[in-house]
């Protein structure tokens, strides 16, 4: 099954993630802020709630006496319809006036005793009620008198829930404005982000399949490099299919008279009543049918080698051992045609990095050019340092100056009808996907042909 993702939602995805946290902390902040608006403000109205109480306390008949004005109560009463409660206290600690006797500070706030004109907030619970109370420690002012005495203020908590979720609902509105607005930008954001990746996919797959020409289109420089990555990939592509038709180009062309001929000797034959001529014409037809088969597998390795993305797991190989199976293999048929086909080895390993088979093709390309081409002795020769595979004939060899010509694909210095031209362009793409260097030189004395094949020193891969 395959797994359908969207990028597109892989993105909004971790962007409304922190989004979604900020707004979290937003909502959390303004929550504080609304409490702590709230309790400001009703703060200030308890300190004038008991600023104003103070203000009418007096001494009179040994005693402290207050006359409570209405406004300092009523200043504390909201469309909440919160309780207030309030009461003086002597230095004492004994309850003067009020109409509730409200629990005293803790003892931290105690300790300030001294402290004149102080004023201390306090949250505390009295009869199962919540209460917010506001404790003021002063003194009468008089020149005669100089009594200090408590007004405690106290007031529920509804008219500070309400004003704080009032509070809290015009800051989620504006939160809330804000999350909308930052998400439709996010989106238009990611949507016109994706929007050349949208373009690259279109103009993929409007594509001719047969077409493998670059990819020319507009792009910012992220999409830039996918689309560079797939116009190297359509590259190796037009190289491959160029491969190919060349392969295709060189059979059709090498093959077709090899094989022309073979239906003419069939043809020919047909005609003839004598079986001496009908054996006669099985063993040209045998003779070309080899000749069409090893032509045949030369270019298939000949293609193969040019192919710019063929890219072998190469392992460790012994010269020495390869050199020996091959001249083993080769020397009868040597034999019969009275070839001296020898080898030279050093005594040890002389190993090197490279495929055993095709280190076999080049090797088996050399011997066989240097039997066709009229050698009488034939030398295959391995040496060690540097890591070196050499084939020398005492043949007619091969002129300075078209030296280099021979490399090339069907190209031959002879008119010999068995020789196809793909022998040393074969050894030399060989050469070439070991990293190794082929020469081309005289035999010794200035006779025949000299082919070596060097490879790099170092530990073998």
């Amino acid at each position: 099954m395959i797994r359908r993702d969207s990028l597109y939602r892989r993105l909004l995805s971790w962007l409304m993630l922190p989004m979604l946290a900020l707004g979290g902390l937003m909502l959390f902040q303004a929550w504080l802020d609304a409490r702590q608006t709230a309790d400001r403000a009703f703060d200030r109205l308890l300190e004038a709630s008991t600023l104003a109480i103070a203000e009418q306390v007096q001494w009179q008949d040994g005693r402290l006496w207050l006359d409570l004005p209405p406004a300092a109560l009523e200043m504390l009463a909201t469309d909440a319809e919160e309780r207030v409660f309030y009461a003086i206290y002597d230095d004492r600690g004994h309850f003067v006036t009020g109409n509730a006797d409200l629990p005293g500070v803790d003892a931290p706030v105690a300790e300030n005793r001294d402290t004149d004109d102080a004023l201390f907030y306090q949250d505390t619970r009295w009869h199962d009620l919540a209460l917010r109370m506001g404790v003021r420690r002063t003194h009468i002012e008089d020149w005669r008198q100089r009594e200090r005495f408590e007004v405690r203020v106290a007031h529920t908590r509804e008219g500070r829930q309400q004003l704080a979720g009032q509070l809290l609902r015009g800051n989620l509105m504006y939160i809330f404005g804000m999350a909308l607005l930052a998400a439709i930008t996010l989106f238009i954001a990611i949507r016109s982000a994706l929007a050349p990746l949208t373009r690259l996919r279109r103009a993929i797959r409007a594509r001719d399949p047969r077409t493998l020409s670059p990819l020319e289109l507009p792009l910012p420089r992220e999409l830039a490099e996918l689309r560079e990555t797939l116009n190297e990939l359509l590259a190796r592509m037009r190289r491959v299919r160029a491969n190919q038709e060349r392969f295709i180009g060189d059979a059709s062309h090498q093959l077709r008279t090899p094989l022309a001929g073979l239906s003419a000797r069939a043809e020919l034959a047909l005609r003839q009543d004598d079986p001496a001529q009908w054996h006669q014409a099985l063993s040209v037809m045998h003779e070309t049918s080899a000749r069409t088969s090893r032509l045949a597998m030369q270019l298939l390795s000949l293609t193969r080698l040019d192919n710019p993305e063929y890219r072998p797991e190469l392992t460790t190989v012994d010269l020495g051992d390869l050199a020996r199976r091959l001249v083993k293999r080769h020397w009868s048929d040597c034999h019969r045609q009275a070839i001296d086909l020898g080898a030279e080895l050093p005594e040890g390993e002389v190993m090197v990095s490279g495929l055993d088979w095709q280190l076999e093709e080049a090797l088996t390309n050399l011997i066989d050019n240097s039997r066709r081409y009229g050698a009488a002795r034939i030398t295959v020769r391995v040496s060690a340092a540097p890591p070196r595979l050499e084939v020398e004939d005492d043949g007619p060899g091969i002129p300075a100056t078209k030296q280099l010509l021979m490399l090339r694909p069907f190209h031959r210095d002879s008119d010999d009808p068995d020789g196809s031209g793909l022998g040393l362009a074969i050894v030399d793409g060989i050469a070439r996907s070991h990293g190794a260097r082929l020469g081309l030189a005289d035999g010794k004395a200035g006779q025949g042909l000299s082919v070596t094949l060097t490879f790099p020193e170092g530990d073998p891969a």
